[in-house]
């Protein structure tokens, strides 16, 4: 187990880039030695981020968003919070100088690398990488996470549809054609861009619904769940832009197999996330809600059996910059280290 560890942060100015750099603050282990930002360089963290003003490392400069210069600064372990089609500039370059690597964006997540174009719309440019990367989804890929080198960090939507779905899936509960999802984000799951659908004006008091019928994270969902049910899953899934700052709200529709009585969905979901510190599962009468999990590393989780259709309903809540991104990498992190999941986020 290592007692402490040097971090750097590529591409620190977007949203989920803030959101660790306030995580890595408090991070009692790890040492936060750069942040990059091409525009920002030269410019201290506490000036840009006026959040961060006399705290520890609000004097640390932004400094050029380029391999060598985080090697140079010595860190051992690199978040990348970049665009897709980004990180793989900096991915194999890193490696390759003996640094570990966190991916937030969602170029390693794919193993099939056509998949990948197929969703993204461009070629892959390491199909490598992409096949020898650890999915980071903590709860479920605990295990290879302690030795891996290059996670790719699950995705918003992602996390909040397949912790309530792998379990169920795992134990053959579920009619597998039949998963249908409907999620709400905050504002914030679209990064820091100046583009008019996402303005103040144009997203206060309206929901809509965008990426239909065929959402770029489908490809990452489909993958997990097909590799939970050991077949190939697909899924209806609408995610919607709700007038918040942040959070996901997922609800997740499916028919259970036949013979498949309530209780055993309770005891899968109970016994997969035994001892997961982030994983919350509501009991009696309470349903997830976005207020209770915003700027907080849990997801809440519940479930209903409406008996007059004979289909289940999961429900999930998690803040999309912690959980779904930032505090999911932490935890990652974590693991990686020997440390407490908690480590940082509690």
């Amino acid at each position: 187990m290592q007692t402490s560890v040097k971090v750097a942060v590529v591409g620190a100015s977007g949203y989920s880039g803030e959101e660790l750099v306030r995580l890595l603050i408090a991070h009692p282990r790890a040492e936060l030695v750069a942040l990059t930002s091409r525009q920002l360089a030269g410019q201290t963290l506490g000036s840009v981020f006026p959040r961060f003003a006399g705290m520890r490392y609000s004097e640390l400069p932004f400094i050029n968003s380029d391999v060598e210069s985080v090697v140079a600064s010595g860190a051992g372990h690199v978040f990348l919070a970049l665009p897709h089609g980004l990180a793989h500039e900096f991915a194999g370059p890193l490696l390759r100088a003996g640094l570990k690597v966190l991916d937030l964006s969602a170029d390693f997540r794919i193993k099939d690398v056509s998949v990948y174009e197929e969703f993204y719309g461009e070629a892959h440019h390491e199909p490598e990488l992409a096949a020898r990367s650890v999915y980071g989804l903590a709860e479920v890929y605990r295990e290879a996470l302690k030795g891996a080198d290059l996670v790719a960090c699950a995705g918003c939507y992602p996390t909040s549809i397949l912790l309530p779905l792998i379990p169920l899936l795992r134990a053959n509960l579920l009619e597998t054609d039949s998963i249908h999802v409907c999620s709400l984000s905050g504002v914030s799951g679209a990064g820091r861009n100046a583009k008019v659908d996402y303005l103040y004006a144009e997203c206060n008091e309206s929901i809509r619904a965008y990426g239909v019928p065929k959402h770029r994270h489908l490809a990452e969902i489909e993958q997990e769940l097909s590799s939970a049910a050991k077949s190939t899953v697909l899924i209806s899934f609408t995610p919607h832009l709700a007038p918040v700052t942040r959070g996901i709200h997922t609800t997740i529709y499916a028919k259970p197999r036949r013979g498949v009585v309530p209780e055993q969905i309770g005891e899968a979901l109970a016994g997969a996330y035994a001892g997961a510190q982030f994983v919350r599962l509501l009991k009696g009468g309470g349903l997830p809600d976005t207020k209770y999990v915003t700027h907080s590393n849990f997801i809440d989780i519940a479930w209903r059996y409406d008996a007059r259709t004979g289909r289940l309903v999961l429900l999930s809540a998690e803040d999309n910059l912690v959980k779904g991104a930032a505090g999911q990498a932490v935890q990652c992190l974590n693991i990686l280290c020997g440390w407490d999941e908690t480590c940082g986020l509690l």
